[in-house]
């Protein structure tokens, strides 16, 4: 039997490339436990666009 967890699938995007103007979007899917971190969470992760590591922001 599967365990009922408080484990959520959430999506990072980034904060940098929309400032950018370059097409596209730089978005990474994680999960995380949302008893221990009900705030939003903030990454730093690479963008494979912009070629650098930037701070992506989960979204809803």
């Amino acid at each position: 039997m599967a365990k009922k967890g408080n484990r959520i699938q959430v999506i990072m995007e980034c904060t940098e490339h929309k400032e950018s103007g370059k097409p596209g979007t730089s978005r990474y899917i994680t999960t995380k436990n949302k008893k221990n971190t009900p705030e939003r969470m903030e990454l730093k992760k690479y963008n494979p666009i912009l070629k650098k590591v930037t701070v992506h922001k989960e979204i809803k």
